[in-house]
């Protein structure tokens, strides 16, 4: 019954969802290693929301309705293949965060492309860390504690977060304060973690289509976990026909075995890209994941 409630409580957040709190620009001036668009290549959402050729990255912040306790943000990446954002469902999730006293979030990354950037394989983890840097260094301003930001990727988002969670010491962006670009925890909802054929689009959008040994195992992120790694979720469909299951099964056995804190959750059923439940079975997997962030002091 507690459940029940609970997910009706977060389905009135979905039809009461407004527009972001406050729109964050991540640079104020020049945006690192980018190149002057071409005619023509301008920023697009259509008709479904799915957005294209973004040139201002920005973070949409989502906050909760009351001065919250746990004082803990997390900063959502959504998925699209590097090829375009759906932010649909990551706003959804915000706003159920915002329910739970969690400042939300939802990154607009640049997508790479070689039109706009004179390395694409970067620009994407350059916004990431930036908007980490963004967070903590604003922590006062959104009653937050620096030191409980976390990120959430879904589908390519999270090869983004786990390459966040796995090269924070990899220096991508100009930082002379110092600040920490490691993510205190990490969430994975079907992610791609491994360059791999069965997943092209994503990888060609990325490192491009021939790309060398060295790029698939660099770029491979479940190669490069830690002990270091944050604590880390993971949910999967078994059905999922687009993100094969062994990109989130290999992250979760790197992880255990370099013994970071983690928690994995497989769904029978629910295919690619749903959002706070899966739509088959109606399984909550918030609360999954709410527990598991209480568990973990977040």
């Amino acid at each position: 019954m507690k459940n029940i409630i609970f997910a009706f409580a977060l389905i009135l957040v979905f039809q009461s969802a407004h527009a972001q709190d406050e729109v964050i620009p991540l640079y104020s001036q020049s945006i690192p290693d980018s190149k002057t668009p071409p005619v023509g290549y301008v920023e697009q959402t259509d008709s479904s929301g799915l957005i294209s050729q973004v040139t201002v990255p920005t973070l949409s912040a989502y906050f909760p309705a009351k001065k919250s306790s746990s004082r803990t943000a997390m900063i959502i990446c959504p998925g699209g293949g590097y090829f375009v954002l759906s932010p649909k469902k990551c706003v959804e999730i915000a706003r159920a965060f915002t329910e739970i006293g969690i400042t939300a979030f939802v990154l607009k990354y640049r997508l790479p492309s070689d039109q706009i950037m004179k390395n694409k394989s970067i620009g994407p983890l350059q916004d990431a860390q930036t908007a980490l840097k963004i967070i903590r260094e604003k922590a006062t301003k959104y009653g937050i504690d620096p030191d409980k930001v976390g990120m959430m990727g879904l589908s390519a988002g999270g090869h983004l977060v786990s390459a966040a969670g796995t090269q924070f010491d990899r220096k991508v962006i100009e930082n002379k304060e110092g600040t920490s670009v490691r993510p205190d925890f990490i969430i994975l909802l079907y992610p791609v973690t491994i360059t791999d054929p069965q997943v092209p689009r994503t990888r060609e959008n990325l490192i491009g289509k021939n790309p060398s040994p060295s790029a698939l195992n660099f770029y491979s992120t479940n190669k490069h976990v830690t002990a270091r790694t944050p604590p880390t979720f993971l949910i999967h469909a078994l059905d999922d026909d687009v993100i094969p299951l062994k990109n989130s099964s290999l992250f979760f056995d790197a992880l255990l075995k370099a013994g970071v804190k983690t928690e994995m959750h497989l769904i029978q059923s629910g295919g690619h890209g749903f959002g706070l439940y899966d739509l088959k079975t109606k399984m909550l997997w918030f609360e999954l994941c709410r527990n598991w962030l209480t568990e973990n002091g977040f």
